[in-house]
Formats: C-alpha cells, sequence, structure tokens
C-alpha cells in the first residue's frame, strides 16, 4: 500500500504513468543533481574560480558515483534536504586535492531547485509531444464524421441542431493553445537556480553572473537571477497543466454524457462491471473529470507555496514538494487517457 493513488499497486495501472516517473525517482533526482554540480565545477574552472584540473576531477567522479542512499534518508530527517549529505559523499568520492572545490559557492537549494528543472523541462517536452498525439487523434474524428449531426446543448438542456466539428471545435482549440504554451515555456521557464548561501552568490564576487551564465548554458537552460524565494516559474508551470487538465476534463465530460444519451457516440475499450455484465462504462472519460478537478484543487495549494519568507523558506519549500508531483503525475494521467480516449472513438454523430 503507498500513500500515492499514482504509484499505488493497482490504481497506478489507472493513474500511473512510467515515464514521469521515472523523472520523480531518486535516480533521476540524483542524477540530476550530480549533473548541476559538475558543471558548476566546469564553469567556475572556465572563469578562473577553481582549477581546471579540480573541474576535470569533479566531472569525472560525478559521472561514476552512486551515493548512499540510505545514508541520504537519514541525514535528509535531520537536515530537511538531501543535498549537504550528497556533497559529503561526493567530495569522499572526488578526493582530497579537489573536495574543497566541490559544491564552492553553492547553497542546497541551488543543487535540488536546478535539477527539478531539468526534470521539468524534459516533462514539458513529453507533454508537448502528447498533446499533439490528442490533437491528431481528435482531427482524425472531424475528417471522419465532423459533417455528421449532433444536437447541441445549453445548460444540460436541448438547444440547437449543430455538427460533429463544432463539438470537436470546442476539444481542439484549447488543446492546440496550451501546446503553443507548453512549447514556449521551454525556452522561457526552466531557469538554472544559483544564488549561493542568501542569493548573493557572495564567494563569487564580480564573477557571478558570469559563472551563473556558463552554468545555464552548460545545462541548456535559462540564465535567471537566483529565484530561491521567487517561486512564480513554478506556479506558472502548475496553472498551465491545471488548464490542459481542465480542457481535457472537459472532452472526458462531454463523452460521458454523449454515451449516457447513447446515440451520438461508439466507444470501444469500457470498463466491465463486477454487477452488471452487459455495461461498458466510459472509465477514461470518467478519470478525465477527476483529474481536471485534482489539479484544480492543487493549484491553490501551490499559491500558498508563493510565500516564502523572507531568502529562503523551509516550509514554503516543502508544501511544494508535496504538491507538485502529484499535479505532474495528474497531468501525465490525464494526456495518456485522453490519448486512448480519442483512439477508441468508433464513431461520433446521429447515423
Amino acid at each position: 500500500m503507498t500513500y500515492s493513488a499514482f504509484d499505488h499497486p493497482y490504481l497506478s495501472g489507472l493513474l500511473g504513468d512510467e515515464a514521469v516517473a521515472a523523472e520523480f525517482s531518486v535516480a533521476a533526482d540524483i542524477r540530476a543533481m550530480l549533473s548541476f554540480e559538475a558543471a558548476l565545477a566546469r564553469a567556475e574552472a572556465q572563469h578562473g574560480v577553481i582549477p581546471h584540473a579540480a573541474a576535470d576531477r569533479i566531472t569525472e567522479a560525478c559521472r561514476g558515483f552512486s551515493p548512499d542512499v540510505a545514508a541520504l534518508r537519514r541525514t535528509t530527517a535531520i537536515d530537511g534536504v538531501v543535498v549537504p549529505e550528497l556533497v559529503r559523499q561526493l567530495r569522499l568520492a572526488v578526493g582530497e586535492a579537489a573536495a574543497e572545490h566541490v559544491h564552492f559557492g553553492a547553497t542546497s537549494q541551488d543543487t535540488t531547485d536546478t535539477s527539478l528543472m531539468l526534470r521539468l523541462k524534459a516533462i514539458a517536452e513529453l507533454f508537448a509531444a502528447r498533446l499533439g498525439t490528442v490533437v491528431s487523434a481528435l482531427e482524425d474524428c472531424d475528417r471522419q464524421w465532423g459533417q455528421r449531426p449532433l444536437t447541441g446543448h445549453t445548460r444540460m438542456q436541448p438547444a440547437i441542431p449543430i455538427t460533429v466539428a463544432d463539438r470537436l471545435r470546442s476539444w481542439v482549440e484549447p488543446l492546440l493553445d496550451h501546446q503553443d504554451r507548453l512549447e514556449a515555456m521551454e525556452g522561457d521557464l526552466f531557469a538554472v537556480q544559483f544564488g549561493g548561501a542568501a542569493g548573493t552568490l557572495e564567494k563569487l564576487k564580480d564573477k557571478a553572473d558570469a559563472v551563473r551564465e556558463t552554468l545555464a548554458e552548460e545545462l541548456s537552460l535559462i540564465d535567471w537571477p537566483q529565484w530561491h524565494s521567487q517561486r512564480s516559474a513554478i506556479a506558472d508551470f502548475v496553472h498551465l497543466l491545471s488548464l490542459i487538465t481542465g480542457s481535457l476534463g472537459k472532452f472526458g465530460q462531454d463523452v460521458a454524457l454523449m454515451a449516457q444519451a447513447g446515440d451520438e457516440i461508439v466507444l470501444s475499450g469500457g470498463g466491465g462491471s463486477s454487477a452488471m455484465a452487459h455495461k461498458q462504462n466510459p472509465v477514461a472519460a470518467e478519470v478525465l473529470v477527476a483529474l481536471a478537478r485534482f489539479n484544480a484543487t492543487q493549484v491553490s495549494g501551490i499559491h500558498q507555496a508563493l510565500v516564502h519568507e523572507q531568502e529562503r523558506s523551509g516550509a514554503a519549500w516543502t508544501l511544494e514538494w508535496l504538491l507538485l508531483p502529484q499535479v505532474v503525475g495528474a497531468t501525465a494521467a490525464s494526456l495518456r487517457l485522453a490519448a486512448d480516449l480519442a483512439g477508441n472513438i468508433r464513431r461520433l454523430g446521429r447515423l
């Protein structure tokens, strides 16, 4: 039994997503944190902050380093963050000659937040591709049945005749907009985090901006001044994910209502009932509605996590850790189920 439905032994069959789970795994987080530490060493060496030999040794050690995860768990319970123990272990692996140059000028939040940005950037690329898959399936529906008649409904009551294309337009157009916004985010949201102890990069003095710029280039992230206590980028990302699941929830709700009507849609792949063998429940459509509502409730929590006191907040940061993976997991499930549902439409409109 687990706390989360997204990795539950059997609920994950409905709500889980292996690709996104992998990005939130211990292995992915450690890999991204080590990428930050190696890139930081190279950037600092390039600008004369640490010796090139030290940077080479740190980079080499990061490539093959496998930390003691049990020790990371024990010390995180005390430190509230994994990085101090990770850096301690990495310094031992690097060896005395270069150990003092590991993590130079950085703080735990720099490593942790940059790891998150590297992984969210990969997830954004995955989600943009999945949106394209859903759109393509719905466009196929338009080509096959777009001119067939439907009854338009307003306020849950029959209104005037419309076409399948009219209904499909309300499903597809928001998804195209979300896809554009998601692709734009890849170029202006995923930023390196590098501010040092209190955001001032005091140890790097006049080389701070140049090192941060090079560090961002090394990691293919945006160069922003530190954003330790300024979390609007996270909130923007979550807001867009909630818009995506909201639009897919509208698709799911419409499909469920059309299936209830009985003559407007034919679906394959419905779910069975333990009591009524004749039923084909529109499971994917129902879950899309649930996931939309789930993400809508998480947005308020992420907005609570915007409130960082002074230069760093342990409380707001922890709240973000609790909520953000759930929002991403819900979005992953929603996109997967929407693609399945759109692909399982066998007819739209009345004959």
